[in-house]
């Protein structure tokens, strides 16, 4: 050793940490987040098809009407119900809630991975059982796998952070307490014993 060079110190795993729970958490609302868009499109997919179907009904209707009882108002208001009905068919024709809201879901499905194996790391860690090489090498692949998965995945959208955001700090969707637990487990692996 030469007289003035000093031992590297061991290696400090806070700054690691700490760095690896911010970008946990950022995963956990970017998840939530593509859950509630997708769920968000969905329910105006539903919403837009039953639309459909009942302008659909009531434009028969009108025109059946028409035929059998001769009201010229009937064809009217057959007129201006198919010419919503047709607005609703573009729309879709062009942007389709179905296969957009599809797509966050699959993206949701890759981020609860993610996160996932950045709670296995966390707790790695926490638990003394990697090194410090091995948390910055798996730090680095897990950051490269959500980069990938950031680019494939739709726009989010406000309301859906929102929702996402009352999901996790309201309503708790994330969290679970020790009874809850340990109402799925077998009660030798249970944490609180009644």
């Amino acid at each position: 050793m030469e007289p003035n060079s000093q031992p590297n110190p061991l290696p400090d795993l806070h700054a690691l940490t700490d760095q690896i729970r911010e970008i946990y958490g950022r995963v956990v609302y970017s998840h939530k987040t593509q859950e509630k868009c997708a769920d968000i499109l969905n329910n105006q997919h539903r919403l837009i098809k039953t639309w459909q179907l009942i302008l659909s009904a009531f434009t028969t209707t009108s025109v059946l009407s028409r035929v059998f009882t001769g009201y010229d108002w009937t064809l009217a208001a057959a007129a201006i119900l198919s010419t919503i009905q047709f607005g609703f068919n573009a729309y879709l024709k062009e942007y389709d809630l179905g296969k957009v809201a599809q797509r966050h879901a699959e993206s949701a499905n890759d981020l609860l991975g993610i996160r996932e194996a950045y709670f296995t790391l966390l707790t790695d860690i926490q638990s003394k059982l990697i090194r410090v090489e091995d948390v910055v090498a798996k730090r680095d692949q897990l950051e490269q796998d959500l980069l990938n998965i950031y680019k494939s995945a739709p726009r989010s959208f406000p309301s859906a952070y929102r929702a996402a955001s009352k999901a996790l700090k309201e309503m708790e969707e994330m969290t679970f307490s020790d009874a809850e637990i340990d109402k799925f487990l077998p009660n030798i692996l249970r944490k609180c014993k009644n």
